[in-house]
């Protein structure tokens, strides 16, 4: 179910709020816990997922909510377990229960492929689909065990622990939450009215981020597929253009995303860790992955990296570790190549980066962040491809200079396309964000009538994508 449809937003998420709230009032905590779960699940199954087959058909997640439910039990009575007596051989073999699952279903085809082209086998390859969230749930799921190992998570509630894996506002695309920052908000005694505060708060993320996403991320892309499906024959000016709208597209809809989970958490008094703040002013690459999905770049920090050695171990090992992390972050967003090396190259930037902070040589701090979203931008490029030929097709259009004509366009690119991705990309550098928009006074009626009025021009524009029959899911939910 996509935030940015009118069954979710008239249907799925009224009932949920008078469903949580009016049994919280009425039949106590448990039974308002366990409804949450419930509409979560209903949420998570009602997904319909393109087959595998490729002959147009689709699936409902129904198949893969018993996965999630497996998952969320098993992790949950080996976190109980862990806390009772932790045990280090059952940890590891909790955390490669989970990465064999997630193995199986997200990267086994991607393996199966890339042996079988070594080797010429002519291995069959499995035809998995990949099931909805299971990077996201399982990720979570992991820092659970690890925190109950250490002694950091004291949950022995399986409704409470189940509501924290399946809490619908962050189950698809994070963030990436910890058991000790969610669930003691849903165990205040306050937690369970309605709050008005919160409402209003909520009510102005939720706008917000439907209208980035609607309004700007998905009128970007139509540029930005052109291109791409056509990197072969674009000049060096649509070849910019279609990485820029891509990089814009990718952009606002994950920021429109992460406002919209913090709005509809705040609707269940709950607030989510930020995970977006404005990546494309970062001044160098590790600013920006303070920036950008900070919460996957924080899991991979305390449970990949700093596991690793971090830096501990001397400058060689520290850079290689880096490296490391970043090429299995990159892996974590796909089953591709693609991925691979978009990790493995943010892995050499980081490298760099800290090797440049080793010299006495400082660069303005404009010259740094022009730098920074450069590199960002070239990345996003083999981020999108559909393959490395692509990638690398794309990218060589861009320094093709001989194709520099400002006519005969063949993606449809205007001049007044330029002027918006220009437009955007100033704003992103300059307009608060929307933490800063919403929190830095108090929301007033003129306020109030700002959001209606994106929440209108938000709505026209989804009822626009469904008369297309066309569906703008958010990006990440692939992931």
């Amino acid at each position: 179910m996509l935030f940015n449809s009118f069954v979710f937003l008239f249907g799925f998420l009224p009932a949920a709020l008078l469903l949580y709230f009016g049994l919280a009032r009425f039949s106590g905590t448990r039974a308002a816990n366990v409804a949450l779960v419930a509409m979560s699940l209903v949420f998570y199954g009602y997904w319909a997922y393109p087959s595998v087959s490729g002959d147009g058909s689709t699936h409902r997640m129904l198949g893969y909510v018993w996965l999630l439910c497996a998952s969320t039990t098993a992790n949950f009575l080996v976190g109980r377990s862990l806390q009772a007596r932790p045990r280090r051989w059952l940890l590891a073999l909790a955390v490669t229960g989970n990465l064999a699952v997630l193995g199986y279903y997200k990267y086994a085809g991607f393996f199966v492929h890339t042996l079988d082209g070594v080797f010429h086998a002519g291995l069959p390859i499995p035809r998995v689909i990949l099931p909805l969230a299971i990077s996201f749930y399982t990720f979570t799921q992991i820092a659970f065990v690890v925190d109950a190992y250490r002694g950091l998570a004291a949950e022995m509630s399986f409704s409470r622990y189940a509501l924290f894996v399946s809490f619908f506002p962050h189950l698809i695309a994070g963030p990436i939450v910890h058991h000790s920052e969610i669930m003691p908000q849903f165990a205040r005694r306050d937690a369970k009215r309605w709050q008005f505060d919160n409402v209003s708060l909520a009510l102005a993320w939720l706008s917000i981020g439907l209208f980035k996403k609607v309004a700007i991320a998905d009128a970007c892309a139509p540029l930005a597929n052109v291109v791409f499906g056509k990197a072969g024959s674009v000049t060096v000016v649509e070849a910019w253009a279609g990485a820029l709208a891509y990089t814009m597209q990718l952009y606002f809809d994950f920021s429109g995303y992460s406002d919209m989970a913090i709005g509809l958490s705040l609707l269940f008094n709950v607030r989510l860790p930020e995970n977006f703040e404005a990546p494309y002013r970062a001044v160098n690459i590790v600013d920006f992955w303070r920036r950008w999905h900070m919460t996957l770049s924080r899991f991979l920090r305390d449970y990949l990296y700093i596991p690793l050695g971090g830096n501990r171990l001397g400058h060689f090992r520290r850079y290689f570790n880096l490296f490391a992390t970043m090429a299995i972050g990159g892996l974590w967003h796909g089953a591709g190549w693609t991925f691979v090396i978009w990790g493995s190259y943010h892995g050499l930037l980081l490298i760099v980066c800290h090797l440049w902070k080793k010299t006495s040589w400082r660069l303005p701090v404009w010259s740094t962040r022009s730098l920074t979203f450069l590199t960002v931008l070239l990345g996003w490029v083999v981020f999108r491809a559909s393959d490395l030929s692509e990638a690398g097709v794309l990218l060589g259009k861009m320094f093709d200079l001989s194709t520099f004509r400002l006519d005969h366009w063949k993606t449809g690119l205007q001049l007044e396309h330029l002027a918006g991705l220009l437009g955007l990309l100033v704003f992103v550098n300059v307009a608060p964000t929307t933490r800063q928009w919403i929190e830095s006074r108090p929301l007033r009626i003129p306020d109030a009538i700002k959001m209606a009025f994106l929440f209108c021009v938000a709505l026209f524009l989804i009822r626009n994508v469904e008369l297309q029959f066309a569906k703008s899911e958010f990006i990440y939910f692939r992931f």
